[in-house]
């Protein structure tokens, strides 16, 4: 808490010691881990054949304990100081391309308020390419249908402005003045994005709609939020972004995350190389 992480962050990160401990205490007998359980612990990971991400956070929760205890000195040595971490993004993160988030997006049924509310979410997740739990968690406040911008709190409790292009604004426009006040038959509610009870769109709600839009779409294969703010990246770079900006407008506090998007890039300059090249 004390490092503003976000609430979704201090759970897993519970959730993570709490299978440390888990594992570790038959070999320690309930004492603090050494490095030795430690690396036991990680070839555990391994073995479970969890993702480079996922480790990586496990490891992140393991560094964050002891540096604490260091801090306040119940312990004199830093057991994780050799612990390595799995290379992330060893493969390239998954987007969609122009002709499937077009029908992604035109999947909802406009004729249902909570379709308009669907398609309003993934026109503005596709035009910002913020987090779900960003999008989840704007307020009617956070918007500014003027100026075209929306003002998102990310992690750390971080505030940034987006631009949002008018083709997403005109798709939010329709919703707030259309569906909103169908869904929520006479109530009030600070949130942009509500369900039918009249309660705020969660992460979970969220991601059932955007798998169930996927199929109407044809789109099968692993759809989840973080795909559309992939491609949101992804686009950007395609049509000539600069990796700054791209960076800012995803709220990625080094610029190292955002350079994964490069490879994409050179992929598809690489393939396009060898299309179109009378030497290729």
């Amino acid at each position: 808490m004390e490092k503003g992480l976000s609430q979704n962050s201090l759970d897993a990160y519970s959730r993570d010691l709490a299978a440390l401990r888990v594992f570790s205490d038959p070999l320690t007998h309930g004492a603090l881990p050494d490095a030795e359980a430690l690396q036991s612990y990680v070839n555990h990971l391994y073995q479970k054949e969890l993702s480079a991400r996922s480790i990586a956070r496990h490891l992140s929760a393991i560094r964050s304990l002891f540096h604490f205890l260091l801090a306040e000195e119940e312990v004199m040595v830093d057991p994780t100081e050799h612990l390595s971490s799995p290379k992330q993004w060893s493969t390239i993160p998954k987007f969609l391309n122009r002709e499937q988030i077009d029908k992604l997006i035109a999947a909802p049924d406009c004729a249902k308020p909570s379709g308009l509310r669907d398609r309003a979410m993934l026109e503005l997740l596709y035009a910002t390419g913020i987090r779900v739990t960003e999008l989840t968690l704007l307020r009617m406040s956070n918007l500014d249908l003027r100026l075209g911008v929306v003002r998102v709190t990310g992690k750390g409790n971080k505030q940034r402005m987006v631009p949002v292009h008018h083709t997403a604004l005109s798709t939010i426009a329709d919703y707030v003045e259309r569906g909103r006040p169908r869904l929520l038959k006479g109530k009030t509610s600070p949130s942009l994005f509500v369900t039918a009870r009249g309660s705020a769109m969660t992460r979970q709600a969220f991601w059932a709609s955007i798998k169930l839009n996927g199929r109407k779409a044809g789109i099968f294969h692993n759809l989840s939020p973080h795909v559309l703010r992939h491609t949101f990246a992804t686009h950007l770079l395609e049509g000539g972004a600069d990796l700054r900006s791209v960076q800012t407008m995803l709220g990625h506090a080094d610029l190292s995350t955002t350079e994964i998007y490069t490879h994409v890039v050179r992929s598809r300059l690489r393939d396009t190389l060898d299309r179109h090249h009378p030497r290729a």
